[in-house]
């Protein structure tokens, strides 16, 4: 393949990759626009997000077997096309469940196109540029969740929310033509097994049910709500179930015994956490941009633009060093440095924190992407034979799409805990006897009088505008506490890595990472 096609192959699988990430977090901010529109509750049109993200934690572990039995070409342009295929509906759809059956299938569709696309970029670089290629495709496993939102917004204000899904169409269109003409089965290609269908309906039922608990598990009050008490019971058995049949069965159709390496096993928690630090992050900053903080979704995604940027030479940085033969080890212990930084200082935010103080801190957050993105990936596949390589990164991309959901699960719980704690600490300090509360209290009195408002309608008013600082208040107090338990995670799994310090040398893989 000479120069040309190869880049143009690099950037059309890298433009797949990118439109996949931006498809997880590009509806977030339409919820409520498609919701009004299709007559639907919220909390219905959240299954919007929820069927996307089952999709893909199912398909992502499976995109090994299925590469192999269909062919990574076959495989792959025929995900571009369901994909893009399934985009149009979504954008056509005159319901709700329409829309959520559709935008299951479109995740189906999704799951191909980061884990193969990873696959192909590591392919076309010499094994003495592995890290390049890493952080090719870091840029877009960064970029792609990143301005998803900023971008659903701005199409969402400013056009329809339909717009979302059809923007994917001439793209994708445009991916799967130059697929057709420049992509190749990889060099590196696994046998053909049987079909371990026990395994592939064990992994689809418990992942799947485990994805909807920890979706929907805060909106329906969790196990006081009855299907997701039988889900969670679900899980854990079909993912037990899972696990035995598939250390077991002569051919499964997710390998689990490359696990038996310490340094992947690490790894993968490690970049369960970054899953945790990366979504949440991207989940909680521009909630309090646009809620606490009044910005609207284009001035939220300026917020984030420098970081972007600023991750893209970071990206490059990690890879040129993983070149030079630098330990992962020690650019993964920046990147968690720098999260834990970044999780610090949005602690320390109030309702008075400037646009340029949080663009500073989501810098820190993005050189924490970009220097655990590439490292990560190398050190998952480090100790892997050649032929366990595929099933071992399709694990660890697993780990930080789980992480994710974990991650943003979690927040949501505990962030809406930490709003009725705080409301009521601060509650308590609203008294006749604080000489504050009562001061407050008279001069919005005196403020709605001047208005117009007679005395008891005055103090009425007056009260809730101390009700709505109050919520306003305890609301940021939460997500605080909320980037504080990231950052103690981030800070409690670092000295995992000490258990890898010392082993074999750790280098850029010897073999292309193939189909994940």
């Amino acid at each position: 393949m000479n120069n040309l096609k190869r880049n143009l192959l690099i950037i059309t699988v890298l433009l797949a990759a990118v439109m996949e990430l931006i498809d997880t977090t590009i509806v977030n901010v339409a919820l409520s626009h498609m919701s009004g529109n299709l007559g639907a509750t919220l909390e219905d049109t959240t299954w919007v997000i929820t069927s996307y993200a089952i999709a893909n934690v199912i398909i992502i572990p499976l995109t090994s077997f299925l590469t192999t039995n269909l062919g990574r070409r076959n495989y792959y342009i025929g995900s571009i096309i369901l994909f893009i295929v399934c985009s149009f509906m979504c954008g056509s759809s005159t319901d709700i469940w329409t829309l959520v059956f559709f935008r299951f299938l479109q995740g189906i569709g999704g799951g191909a196109l980061l884990s193969v696309s990873q696959a192909v970029i590591f392919e076309l670089f010499p094994k003495e540029k592995q890290g390049i290629a890493g952080a090719i495709f870091g840029v877009g496993v960064f970029i792609g969740p990143t301005i998803g939102p900023t971008l659903g917004g701005f199409i969402t204000e400013n056009y329809s929310w339909p717009l979302i899904f059809y923007i994917n169409i001439p793209i994708g269109i445009l991916a799967a033509t130059s697929c057709y003409f420049l992509l190749t089965e990889p060099l590196i290609k696994a046998k053909v097994h049987a079909v371990d269908w026990a395994g592939i309906a064990l992994l689809a039922i418990g992942i799947g049910s485990l994805q909807t608990v920890l979706e929907r598990g805060q909106t329906e009050d969790w196990f006081a709500t009855g299907y997701i008490t039988v889900l969670t019971v679900t899980s854990v058995l079909a993912l037990t179930a899972f696990i035995l049949w598939e250390l077991q069965v002569e051919q499964p159709v997710v390998n689990l015994r490359v696990f038996k390496s310490k340094t992947l096993s690490i790894a993968a928690i490690l970049t369960f956490i970054t899953g945790i630090g990366m979504f949440t992050s991207i989940f909680l900053t521009p909630v309090i941009a646009q809620r606490l903080l009044g910005f609207t979704p284009t001035q939220t995604g300026l917020l984030l633009l420098p970081g972007a940027i600023i991750a893209i030479l970071g990206l490059i940085v990690s890879g040129k060093l993983i070149q030079a033969g630098v330990s992962p080890i020690i650019v993964i212990v920046a990147g968690f440095f720098c999260f834990i930084y970044f999780n610090w200082s949005m602690f320390g935010m109030n309702l008075d924190t400037s646009a340029n103080t949080i663009t500073t801190n989501l810098v820190f957050r993005a050189l924490g992407m970009a220097f655990l993105t590439v490292p990560l990936t190398v050190l998952a596949i480090s100790s892997l034979q050649p032929k366990d390589v595929p099933q071992g990164a399709a694990l660890n991309n697993m780990m930080r799409q789980l992480g994710g959901s974990f991650g943003i699960s979690i927040i949501n719980t505990y962030s809406a805990r930490r709003i009725a704690s705080h409301r009521t600490d601060l509650i308590t300090n609203i008294t006749s006897a604080n000489p504050l509360t009562t001061d407050r209290i008279n001069s919005y009195t005196a403020y709605f009088q001047h208005k117009g408002f007679n005395l008891l309608d005055a103090k009425l008013k007056a009260m809730e505008v101390i009700d709505q600082v109050v919520v306003k208040q305890s609301t940021l107090l939460s997500y605080k506490d909320a980037y504080f338990l990231i950052g103690l995670l981030f800070a409690i799994t670092l000295p995992l890595l000490l258990f890898v310090v010392g082993g074999p040398k750790i280098a850029a893989p010897k073999v292309a990472i193939a189909d994940h």
